[in-house]
C-alpha cells in the first residue's frame, strides 16, 4: 500500500530551499521506516532532480552509479560510461552541468561517509569552492541518526554551518494515519494500528485493511526472516557499538521500569552512564518525560523514562521474549500476550492521540505546550498550558467500553485542584474524550460548563 499523506511542513521546508536564489545543501534525516525516501520522491516529482540511493560498496562503485544517473539525466553518454574517479570530479561536472534549478539528492549518505573517513571534508571543500554559488539543491538524506549528526550537523561536524535547511522527518500523527486508510479500516482500529505500531510508514503501511491486525502481524513481526522480526535489533547494530547494554535499557523499560535508578538496575550499568540514554533520545527511541508544569525540565528529578516508538514496545511485548518459540515457527505464546496486553496498548495510545488532538484543534485559548501531568498520587492524561501564563486546560481521555458519565468531569476538577501553575484565579479549561460517548447528564454538564467533549476525536460539545 503506497499513498503519501501529510508532510506539509517538510516540504515548505523543501521548497522555500528550492526557491532561493543561491544554492542549497540540506540535510534530511529521521529514522528508518519513518519516509524519508517517499517524502523526497515525491517532492522531486515536478522537478529536474537526480536521486541516487548510496549502498555499502566501494567509494568507486558509487561514483560510478551516480555518474551513470547524472549521465543519463544530461543525455551525457560519455559520463554514464566513464563515471567520475572522485568526488571533487563529480562536483566540477555538477558546476559545469547545472545552469538552472536542480536537485541532487544523496540519498544513505552515511554508506558513503563510512566508506572513505575523508567524503564529508570533500563535500565540504566542494561546496565551498565549487558548488554553492551554483543553482544546485545538494540534499543529504539517511537514517542513521548517529552518522548524520556526526557528519554533517554537530559541531565538529565537516559541513557544519553549511546546511542551508535540516528537514527533521518525524513519525506522523494520529491524523496523518487515519488519513493514510481513510474509509478502509475503522477508527477503532486505526487506534489499534497507531497504538501499536506508531506513526511509521515502513511499518504501518504493512497493515492490509482487508486483513485483521492478527493476522497481519503474525505474517510481518513474528515470522524469522521478515524485515519486523529483527528491526530493533538491526536499528541498534547500525547506531550504535554496544547494542547488547542499549537492548538491555530498552527492555527494562518495556518491562516498566522508567525511573532512571531502576532501569541501571534491571540493565546492570553504572549509575553515571548518561551517555546510553542521551543517544537512545538521541535515536528517538527513548524519551525523557517530567509533568509538564515543570519550570526547568532538565533540572527535574521527577522524570521518567519511556519508549518513545510503539512498536519498539511491541517487539519487546512479543518478539523479545519469545524467539526461541518464533524460530520454530510456534506463534502461539506471542499471539497470547498479545491479545492479554492489547488493552495496555490502546489506552496510552488513545491518551497520546488525545494530547495530538488537543495541539491541533482544542484551544479555548492559546497553548503554549502540552504534555502528561502527575504526582505521588495522580495523573492526568493532558495539561496544556496557556501561552499567557494564566490559562490551563486539562483533559482526560478513556479508551473503554461504557459510556463516560459526569463523574469523570468532577473527577477531573479534583485532580485539576492538585496542580500547582499559574496565577491565583486561573483560567482553567476541561476536555474529556472518550471511546463510546457520553450521558446525557454529562452534555448538559459541558454545555453548562463550558467543557469540550471528543467522542473519539471528533468534538460532539
Amino acid at each position: 500500500m503506497d499513498r503519501f499523506v501529510d508532510r506539509e511542513q517538510e516540504l515548505r521546508q523543501l521548497n522555500a530551499c528550492w526557491k532561493a536564489r543561491a544554492g542549497a545543501l540540506v540535510v534530511v534525516l529521521g529514522k528508518r521506516r519513518v519516509g524519508k525516501t517517499a517524502l523526497l520522491r515525491h517532492w522531486m516529482a515536478d522537478k529536474p532532480a537526480v536521486y541516487y540511493l548510496a549502498d555499502r560498496r566501494p567509494e568507486p562503485d558509487n561514483l560510478r552509479g551516480l555518474a551513470q544517473r547524472l549521465g543519463e539525466h544530461f543525455g551525457d553518454t560519455f559520463v554514464a560510461r566513464k563515471g567520475f574517479d572522485d568526488w571533487l570530479e563529480a562536483f566540477a561536472y555538477l558546476k559545469e552541468r547545472v545552469r538552472a534549478p536542480f536537485a541532487l539528492i544523496l540519498d544513505e549518505y552515511p554508506y558513503l561517509a563510512a566508506g572513505n573517513a575523508a567524503t564529508s571534508s570533500l563535500f565540504q571543500k566542494g561546496w565551498d569552492e565549487t558548488l554553492r554559488t551554483t543553482p544546485l539543491r545538494l540534499v543529504l538524506c539517511g537514517s542513521s541518526l548517529t552518522m548524520m549528526v556526526k557528519e554533517t550537523l554537530g559541531r565538529d561536524a565537516p559541513l557544519f554551518g553549511r546546511r542551508t535547511a535540516d528537514v527533521w522527518v518525524r513519525p506522523l500523527d494520529f491524523a496523518a494515519v487515519s488519513d493514510f486508510f481513510g474509509s478502509r479500516l475503522t477508527f477503532e482500529r486505526c487506534v489499534e494500528v497507531y497504538s501499536l505500531l506508531g506513526g511509521m510508514p515502513g511499518y504501518f503501511s504493512q497493515i492490509d485493511p482487508a486483513e485483521g491486525l492478527t493476522d497481519a502481524l503474525s505474517g510481518r513481526l513474528l515470522e524469522p526472516g521478515t524485515f519486523l522480526f529483527r528491526e530493533v535489533e538491526f536499528l541498534l547494530r547500525e547506531e550504535v557499538r554496544e547494542p547488547r547494554t542499549y537492548l538491555a535499557i530498552l527492555a527494562a523499560i518495556a518491562q516498566g521500569k522508567h525511573k532512571h535508578s531502576e532501569i541501571v538496575n534491571a540493565a546492570g550499568i553504572p549509575a553515571t552512564a548518561r551517555r546510553y540514554f542521551e543517544t537512545l533520545d538521541q535515536l528517538e527511541l527513548v524519551e525523557r518525560e517530567v509533568p509538564v508544569t515543570e519550570e526547568r525540565p532538565e533540572k527535574s528529578k521527577r522524570s521518567l523514562y519511556r519508549l518513545a516508538d510503539p512498536f519498539v514496545r511491541l517487539w519487546f511485548e512479543i518478539v523479545y521474549p519469545f524467539r526461541s518459540e518464533l524460530e520454530l515457527g510456534n506463534t502461539r505464546p506471542s499471539l497470547r500476550r498479545l491479545k492479554a496486553a492489547l488493552p495496555a496498548f490502546l489506552g496510552p495510545g488513545y491518551e497520546r492521540i488525545a494530547r495530538e488532538t488537543i495541539r491541533r484543534e482544542a484551544r479555548p485559548f492559546e497553548l503554549r505546550v502540552v504534555g502528561r501531568w502527575w504526582d505521588n498520587e495522580t495523573e492526568i492524561d493532558a495539561v496544556g498550558l496557556g501561552a499567557d501564563g494564566k490559562s490551563i486546560l486539562f483533559a482526560e481521555a478513556k479508551w473503554r467500553n461504557e459510556v463516560m458519565d459526569v463523574g469523570m468531569l468532577d473527577t477531573l476538577k479534583r485532580k485539576a485542584a492538585r496542580v500547582a501553575w499559574g496565577p491565583p484565579g486561573r483560567k482553567e479549561a476541561f476536555a474529556l474524550f472518550a471511546r463510546n460517548g457520553f450521558t446525557p447528564a454529562l452534555r448538559r454538564a459541558a454545555k453548562a460548563e463550558g467543557a469540550l467533549l471528543f467522542h473519539g476525536t471528533r468534538r460532539v460539545v
